[in-house]
C-alpha cells in the first residue's frame, strides 16, 4: 500500500490539533489520553488489538498489535504522543498549516509525525491481507518529554524482541548511539548574618560562584576540545540558580541546577567525581565551603547492541525507496531508545527531517514522512517474514 502526502498531512494535522502536553514538564498539560482515544478510533476498522493503557489520570500509552502466526519475533515501533509546552506561540501551535513541503504545528516533527508514520505503516501492513510470522506492536507512548514513564511502563509489561524508535532526524542515517545525561543540584550552605557583619556571615552565593567558574572551565578544557566522534560535544550547562533571602542578609544557602552529559562507556558517577574534585579545589582557598550534591535524574547513554539484522532490513529498504544506504550515526541528545536497549531490546533510532524543535513554528518535512512509511513497511515485512 503506497502512502500518500495527503494521508500524511491529514493524520499529522489531526494529531497536532489535539493538545497532548506532558504535565510532568508543564503543569496543566492535557496529557496523552485524548490523542490516544482519537488514534484508537482511527484504528477501529483494522484487524489489530488496540489498548489504551492509562496508568495515571490523563496519562496513557496506546498499544496496537497486529498478530502474526506466532512463529516469529515481536517488532515494536515506538513513538511518543506527548509534546512540550507552547506558551511562546499559543495562537498558532495547535493550528496545523502546510507551506510547500513543510507541515507546521506543535509536535509536527517531535513526535506526531513519528506517530503518524507508525500508524500508517501499521495500516498498510494490516490492510494487505498478508500474514507475518511475528507481531508488529506500535507503541505510542506517554511522557517522553518528561520522565519517560510511558516507555518505562512499556518495557515492564510487554515482551519485545526488537525496536525502532522514531524521533526527528533525517533519512540518511540511523542513530545507533547517543549521549546519556544527568540533572544534578549543587547546594552550598553558608551562614546567615547581618549585611554589616561580614566576620559573622558566610556568603553561599560567592562560594557557589567559585564552583560555577570552575565548572565552566572544566567544560571549556575537557568537553569542548574533545567531542565524541559520533555524538559530538558532551552536554553541559547551568540550568537554574536560587539563593539568598533579602538585600540586607548574608545568604545562607545557594542552589545550582546543572545538566551534564555522559558518553557510551561512561556513567553519571564519572561526572559526579569530576564535580567533587572541583569542590576539593575550591576548599583549598575557601576551607569554609559546605556543599552537597543531589542527582535528580540519571539516564544512561544509548549504544545499540544485537541490532544488526534490524539495521540491515532498514538499510535494504532505504536503498530501494531512498536510493542510498543508511549511515550509522550518533546523537548529542537523549531519547527513549536508551531505555529500550537498556532492557535488552535491540534498538535503533530513525526518523524524518524537521526543524524548530521545541520552539515556535516547529515543522516536519512531508515527503520524508512519506518515504519513512515506505521504508518502515518494507522493513517490517522483511523482519517479520
Amino acid at each position: 500500500m503506497e502512502i500518500t502526502e495527503r494521508q500524511v498531512v491529514d493524520l499529522v494535522s489531526d494529531l497536532v490539533r489535539i493538545e497532548s502536553v506532558t504535565p510532568w514538564l508543564v503543569p496543566g498539560g492535557a496529557g496523552e489520553v485524548e490523542v490516544e482515544r482519537y488514534i484508537a478510533d482511527w484504528l477501529s476498522d483494522l484487524p489489530v488489538e488496540v489498548m489504551i493503557d492509562e496508568f495515571e489520570a490523563g496519562r496513557a500509552n496506546l498499544l496496537a498489535r497486529l498478530r502474526g502466526t506466532g512463529n516469529g519475533p515481536t517488532l515494536c515501533i515506538n513513538a511518543h504522543a506527548d509534546t512540550v509546552g507552547y506558551a511562546n506561540w499559543a495562537d498558532e501551535a495547535l493550528k496545523p498549516r502546510r507551506d510547500g513541503y513543510r507541515l507546521y504545528g506543535l509536535g509536527a516533527a517531535d513526535d506526531k509525525a513519528g506517530c503518524a508514520a507508525a500508524l500508517l505503516t501499521l495500516r498498510a501492513v494490516a490492510s494487505s491481507g498478508s500474514r507475518l510470522s511475528g507481531d508488529l506492536l506500535v507503541a505510542l507512548v506517554a511522557d517522553e518529554e518528561g520522565a519517560s514513564a510511558g516507555t518505562e511502563r512499556l518495557i515492564a509489561h510487554q515482551s519485545i524482541d526488537a525496536a525502532i524508535v522514531i524521533e526527528p532526524g533525517d533519512l540518511s542515517r540511523v542513530i545507533v548511539e547517543h549521549q546519556g545525561f544527568g540533572w544534578i543540584d549543587i547546594i552550598v550552605i553558608g551562614k546567615a548574618a547581618h549585611g554589616s557583619a561580614p566576620d559573622q556571615g558566610v556568603d553561599a552565593i560567592v562560594l557557589l560562584a567559585e564552583i560555577i567558574t570552575r565548572l565552566h572551565r572544566h567544560d571549556a578544557t575537557s568537553f569542548v576540545p574533545h567531542p565524541h566522534p559520533r555524538n559530538g560535544r558532551t552536554a553541559f550547562h547551568t540550568s537554574t540558580v536560587h539563593g539568598g533571602t533579602d538585600y540586607a542578609t548574608y545568604p545562607s544557602r545557594a542552589e545550582l541546577g546543572v545538566e551534564i552529559g555522559t558518553q557510551p562507556g561512561e556513567h553519571l558517577s564519572d561526572r559526579v567525581r569530576e564535580i567533587e574534585a572541583i569542590f576539593s579545589e575550591v576548599r583549598i582557598s575557601h576551607p569554609e565551603l559546605q556543599v552537597e550534591m543531589r542527582v535528580r535524574m540519571d539516564r544512561e547513554p544509548f549504544e545499540a547492541k544485537g541490532h544488526e539484522r534490524l539495521y540491515d532490513v532498514l538499510d535494504s529498504a532505504a536503498l530501494i525507496h531512498l536510493g542510498h544506504h543508511l549511515e550509522p550515526a550518533g546523537l548529542n541528545a537523549w531519547t527513549d531508545a536508551a531505555l529500550m536497549q537498556q532492557a535488552g531490546i535491540p534498538t535503533v533510532l530513525f526518523g524524518p527531517r524537521g526543524g524548530n524543535i521545541h520552539a515556535p513554528d516547529e515543522w516536519v518535512d512531508i515527503p520524508e514522512v512519506v518515504a519513512l512509511c515506505a521504508v518502515l513497511e518494507d522493513s517490517v515485512r522483511a523482519f517479520l517474514v
